[in-house]
């Protein structure tokens, strides 16, 4: 099986020890302007501006989180990415010294992949703007992240074996990660009934579904009635909801859904939604996952532990032989 670290900050990503809530894209750029450089590894200095856009980068993608981020938190993030920093130069540095070459053609290459992802040139050009990217700077940075991932291949993933013994046992360890919950399929019937209802408009919906349900019990089809009745999304199939397990429906559905059995049509339940019929379709019991079922995804998902965990001991054994010197104070709140 092959693993690789697919782009460019998925490795950096893995070598961080924590990951916090966060927001305020502008944050980064409160760090001391006067501070040309943030650190120096083995002569080669990482640039604040370098520093600024990759808090931004993390700030902007949980920014959407809403999550409000303390003075602990920040000065948090500020030593994960000043250490992710220095680790990617040490491997770049690394990957240099391998003679790992990236040509301007691969450079091309995943730099045209990357715009595939956008609708227009224009559209591209203005995300590089909202990082503080240019062309030039973007071109480098993929550059060096095809040389680490390379070298990450080359050294670690080439080299990591996981055996069915050892998925077998993660297997054996971990049940209840491969346990899978009842489930049950199920059509349903609604009227709704808005929250904010008089009470004569409750009783005009709690008619409609009582005539349903006398359809119903006089032998009409569930389904038919679902299209020409229900007011539901699901309506158009017939009411059919599909598989679902527990937690994934508002309670009293839920109850009612779970107490009936296949081909059993429920009483009437009312929700937030309105009134419900319910028919079971069909019911199956708790499973547990087949070894045989997950075993290749399971390796997969070691390997993957195992590259993270090698690459970042040899990133410590790295910065105890490199000469590393900072000019800002990560911890500083």
């Amino acid at each position: 099986m092959k693993f690789r670290f697919t782009n460019l900050l998925v490795l950096i990503t893995a070598l961080s020890l924590l990951l916090v809530p966060l927001v305020a894209p502008g944050a980064a750029k409160k760090t001391n302007a006067k501070v040309a450089k943030v650190a120096d590894v083995n002569g080669k200095a990482i640039s604040k501006a370098e520093f600024d856009r990759e808090m931004d980068r993390i700030l902007q993608r949980f920014n959407t989180a809403g999550h409000k981020l303390t003075p602990e938190q920040m000065a948090e993030v500020k030593k994960n990415v000043l250490d992710n920093l220095i680790a990617r130069e040490l491997l770049y540095q690394e990957s240099q010294r391998k003679g790992i070459t990236i040509t301007k053609a691969d450079v091309d290459k995943q730099i045209a992949d990357l715009k595939k992802k956008f609708p227009n040139e224009k559209a591209f050009e203005d995300t590089l703007k909202k990082m503080h990217l240019t062309k030039e700077s973007l071109r480098n940075q993929v550059k060096e992240g095809m040389a680490i991932q390379e070298l990450v291949d080359k050294e670690f993933v080439k080299k990591t074996v996981v055996t069915d013994a050892e998925a077998k046992k993660y297997y054996d360890e971990h049940p209840d990660l491969f346990k899978q919950p009842e489930k049950i399929r199920a059509r349903h019937i609604l009227i709704k009934v808005n929250q904010n209802a008089t009470k004569a408009e409750k009783e005009k919906a709690r008619k409609k579904i009582k005539d349903i349900q006398k359809k119903l019990k006089k032998g009409e089809d569930f389904a038919k009635l679902a299209k020409e009745y229900s007011e539901g999304p699901s309506s158009t199939n017939g009411g059919d909801l599909g598989y679902f397990s527990k937690g994934q429906m508002v309670k009293p559905f839920e109850k009612a859904a779970f107490g009936l059995k296949p081909g059993q049509v429920s009483d009437i339940v009312e929700t937030q939604y309105g009134y419900h019929l319910i028919k079971l379709v069909d019911k199956k019991p708790a499973t547990v996952v087949a070894f045989k079922d997950v075993k290749d995804q399971l390796q997969e998902f070691l390997k993957q532990e195992k590259v993270q965990k090698e690459v970042q001991q040899h990133v410590e054994t790295l910065k105890k032989q490199a000469s590393i010197k900072t000019y800002i104070d990560s911890k500083k709140k």
